[in-house]
């Protein structure tokens, strides 16, 4: 299979008519499909339960965008039980075939790119733009993985130093039936990536998208359906967490986890996990990508409207419910009453409202249950900091709006320095000098993203060996890695050091097996 070098999917530029057009035709179609009941998926079966739950618009929570099956502890079973017949058949397709059935998947979705980020507007919320650069990941991921393991597989194939009389080799083989347990803040890339890794290497799986984004599941599994991958490879599972979620992870044949969501849930996940249950043969294995507490740190030689304008788009590109958003900023105190005045500037700037219009910046958090996470923090932080911004909700149609939040002067100790949010809330710290400034960056017991700004070249060489973050970046903002360019994944109780979008990441749903063949 000859495929040429890995490119970036392009953005669309919405500035062009043309294509501001075409997301609004998109946008008119799914509208259209609002109301619909979706099944669960077993084996090669469609089942309806009759129990269903409403998956709303977080911008308008009384339309409906779809209707999903509440399963249960035995429909997990069951699909976990469907996935691990069918994987002696599905590791014996050919890497090629694997790696040709994601390049269709990426056709298909690329085909239809923007029907896709208009469900991401509808159902979590994000904006023109946001949903845009996740449709262009997701394509990115089926891309990246299906040439990553053709490149695996020969690799693989290659003979080891040979002793006399021994041939030597060494393979990489599946590892068998897994859960994919996936987030509905990146509720397209994040399941792409996750499913399309598992499914190239060789595994089967089964699928549980978030309570809150699970059309948006529904409509990228069948992508893969319409590709033509066997339903029994395949299987999707809707429902509450606590029931199906740890299911799937506590039975005896599902061999790997692969999860993206919070702390509370990842850590959870690896306790039962490491539980040992009767008929199981292996350690099961644990793929975890969880939260942070990101910050951006700016000394006294930093461009500081650069830094204004990185620290804004951290903080409140889709509303700060990305893992990576930049919820500190560490500022020390040479220019920092001029940087502060400077972001709360950019802030005021910000338009917040229905992300269905082009023109908005900020959309609505995911649910009330945000709501009332945010604003608890939100009320932390009077009594710890100073409130210079926002604080509010806002009342938008009936949606979960929340203003964009400044607090200023905050201990670097305090609950909204360290606790993630995950939501439109900046807390800003002043640090002493530099020193201090990477004291406070390391204080948290996250370690996904981080960000830089200086000139200073010893400085952002003392960063890159002791600012503590899986991904760090020097003088741009913390979000929006590029999968092939930006490997994604965090140290500490921000995850199991896996990299997203990397050179390695397969090798997590790999195992390894070195062959020695005695010959004369």
């Amino acid at each position: 299979m000859n495929l040429s070098p890995f490119r970036n999917e392009p953005l669309t530029d919405f500035s062009e008519p043309a294509n501001i057009k075409d997301m609004q035709a998109a946008l008119a179609k799914v509208r259209e499909q609002f109301g619909r009941t979706y099944p669960l998926v077993i084996g090669e079966k469609e089942i309806v339960t009759g129990d269903t739950f409403d998956s709303v618009n977080p911008a308008r929570p009384k339309e409906v965008i779809g209707r999903v099956q509440s399963g249960t502890f035995d429909h997990a079973n069951q699909a976990i039980e469907a996935a691990h017949q069918a994987f002696e058949q599905w590791r014996r397709v050919t890497v090629v075939e694997r790696a040709e059935l994601l390049i269709r998947v990426a056709a298909l979705m690329r085909e239809r790119k923007h029907e896709f980020s208009a469900w991401n507007i509808f159902e979590v919320g994000k904006t023109w733009t946001e949903a845009d650069g996740e449709t262009a990941e997701t394509i990115d991921f089926l891309e990246y993985y299906a040439r990553q393991m053709l490149q695996r597989e020969e690799a693989s194939r290659t003979s080891l130093e040979n002793i006399p009389n021994e041939r030597n080799s060494y393979r990489y083989l599946p590892l068998g039936a897994g859960a994919v347990i996936t987030p509905w803040n990146f509720p397209t890339a994040q399941l792409i990536g996750l499913t399309s890794a598992a499914i190239v290497t060789g595994n089967t799986l089964v699928v549980k998208p978030a309570e809150t984004s699970p059309v948006i599941g529904y409509h990228v599994i069948e992508l893969f359906y319409q590709a033509g991958i066997p339903r029994s490879v395949l299987n999707f599972v809707t429902g509450p967490g606590e029931i199906v979620g740890e299911a799937l992870v506590d039975h005896p044949k599902t061999r790997f986890i692969g999860f993206t969501g919070s702390k509370a849930v990842g850590t959870r996940i690896n306790r039962r996990a490491a539980i040992i249950h009767t008929g199981q043969k292996w350690l099961k294995r644990t793929i975890l990508e969880m939260g942070g507490k990101n910050p951006l740190v700016v000394d006294e030689t930093a461009d500081l409207d650069a830094a204004a304008e990185g620290i804004i788009t951290s903080a409140y590109s889709y509303q700060g419910q990305k893992c990576s958003a930049g919820s500190r900023a560490i500022i020390v105190e040479e220019v920092y009453d001029k940087l502060v005045q400077r972001i709360v500037e950019l802030c005021r700037q910000i338009r917040v409202g229905d992300p269905a219009d082009p023109t908005v910046d900020m959309g609505p958090v995911i649910d009330e249950e945000a709501v009332q996470k945010i604003t608890s923090y939100i009320a932390i932080g009077r009594g710890e900091a100073e409130l210079v911004l926002g604080g509010e909700t806002l009342e938008l149609g009936g949606g979960y709006f929340i203003q964009p939040t400044i607090f200023k002067d905050a201990p670097s100790d305090a609950r909204i320095a360290q606790e993630e949010i995950f939501g439109p809330v900046l807390t800003i710290v002043k640090a002493k000098d530099f020193d201090d400034a990477l004291a406070i960056a390391n204080s948290t017991e996250y370690g996904l993203t981080g960000s830089l700004y200086s000139r200073n070249p010893e400085r952002l060489e003392r960063a890159a060996l002791e600012m503590h973050v899986g991904n760090l970046y020097f003088n741009r903002k913390s979000t929006g890695a590029e999968v092939g360019i930006h490997p994604f994944g965090g140290f500490n109780m921000s995850g199991t050091d896996s990299k997203a979008g990397g050179p390695d990441y397969l090798l997590l749903f790999l195992q390894a097996k070195s062959i020695s063949e005695k010959v004369a």
